[in-house]
């Protein structure tokens, strides 16, 4: 029987911003276990409404099978927490310390990331009952867990919450091969933007701290808080909108290798890039792929599915470029800065790379952040997939230059006079 009772799917209005820490911690008020049901079951939730077939497929190599984010989260609680901290717990299934590994050598070997649409069986039902195996020896844990324990419960949880995210982003893609284009969820609702017209705000300038700080939960990368000094700039007070990034198609921003760098610009020929990943053209209009199936293009929302390569190149184009990541922490504290979550994750100019000072998290866990800082760039933000309360202005998302899957797009910033 599964211990996890199910949630409300179409909950995903974004949550309060939590305050950073120098530890990872549970959230103020919500114990551990309590947390751990209402995350654990959110999962559920999300695999829903996908079927079995929906569940194993894998649609490209950076993208892994829903039934595998189902696995995969849970074999992070059996791995971390279980087997160290329940003497006598009996696995599961011994052979899925193998199969669910993500990238975690300390850990032992791995099933390579891109065959695992191969992975047939186990089945979803399995891997369901392997969810509750491990919830019936978690929640007591949870529930008594204090100090580095329920630091780790929190972690798993957070990982967790991450690979909701990545469900969504996944099966979209998955979905989006199929050449009738059928829906996730026909009632999957979205934010509305911000109405009006972009305005401009002045960025603060000079020495400014960037950083977790405060009582909240953080990764390791977000740490440690440090000043920086910020030229003086200014900031859009809203996203690029999807009517703005059309123009930029109409105006052959696709066919301009002026507009590029040399490797986006490889990338595009080589892909035949013409937009944003899920826009198709029919009879003269513009539709988009979205988790509630095809619909026309909304002109007002917020463009997204861009790559960096995108994002940089639209910036040339409009003029101006893309905020660094400092910029934009620093600004998203301003009255007026609107949409830092919930509609995209908004790319920066900013490489991925370590904080003065940085220091990975101890044993395995510490693969988790530190060992991908090289030839990543930083997003910030949260996305319109990404859990409720699980973003904050310190986040530091991350990913290749070229990947278009995520909920990705962009705000764009300029030099002050």
């Amino acid at each position: 029987m599964n211990v996890i009772a199910p949630v409300d799917q179409r909950s995903r209005q974004a949550g309060k911003r939590q305050e950073d820490a120098d530890a990872p911690s549970p959230a103020a008020g919500d114990s551990p276990g309590s947390r751990y049901r209402r995350v654990r079951a959110r999962t559920e939730a999300l695999a829903a409404p996908l079927s079995a077939e929906d569940q194993c497929i894998q649609s490209m190599p950076d993208a892994s099978p829903a039934k595998w984010h189902r696995a995969h989260t849970t074999w992070f609680f059996e791995t971390f927490l279980l087997v160290p901290s329940r003497p006598g717990y009996r696995r599961f299934d011994p052979a899925f310390a193998y199969l669910f590994n993500s990238y975690y050598e300390a850990a032992g070997p791995r099933h390579a990331r891109q065959r695992r649409g191969m992975v047939t069986r186990p089945s979803a039902e399995e891997v369901a009952g392997y969810r509750a195996h491990v919830d019936a020896a978690m929640l007591p844990l949870a529930e008594a867990a204090t100090g580095g324990v329920a630091a780790l419960v929190e972690l798993g949880l957070q990982h967790e919450e991450q690979h909701q995210e990545l469900l969504l982003t996944d099966i979209l893609h998955a979905l989006s091969q199929n050449p009738v284009w059928p829906a996730y969820d026909p009632g999957w609702c979205e934010p509305a933007a911000a109405p009006g017209a972009t305005g401009w705000l002045d960025g603060p300038g000079g020495l400014v701290e960037i950083g977790h700080g405060g009582d909240g939960f953080h990764f390791d990368n977000e740490s440690p808080r440090h000043v920086t000094f910020l030229h003086p700039y200014r900031i859009a007070d809203r996203l690029v909108r999807n009517a703005d990034w059309l123009a930029f198609v109409e105006d052959g921003g696709y066919r301009r290798p002026t507009l590029w760098m040399s490797d986006g610009w490889a990338l595009c020929q080589a892909e035949g890039w013409q937009a944003p990943l899920y826009w198709e053209r029919r009879d003269g209009e513009w539709l988009e792929f979205t988790l509630a199936g095809l619909r026309a293009l909304d002109p007002a929302a917020p463009a997204r599915h861009l790559s960096w390569y995108e994002a940089d190149a639209y910036a040339r184009w409009a003029g101006r470029r893309l905020p660094t990541e400092a910029e934009w922490e620093a600004a998203a504290a301003l009255p007026g800065f609107l949409e830092a979550e919930g509609h995209v994750w908004q790319w920066t100019g900013s490489a991925y790379r370590p904080y003065p000072g940085f220091r990975p998290w101890a044993g395995a866990v510490g693969e988790y952040n530190g060992k991908f800082m090289i030839g990543q760039m930083v997003l910030r933000g949260g996305s319109v997939a990404t859990p409720p309360g699980h973003a904050r202005a310190s986040y530091r998302n991350f990913f290749d230059p070229g990947k278009r899957w995520q909920f990705a797009g962009l705000r764009l910033a300029e030099d002050a006079a």
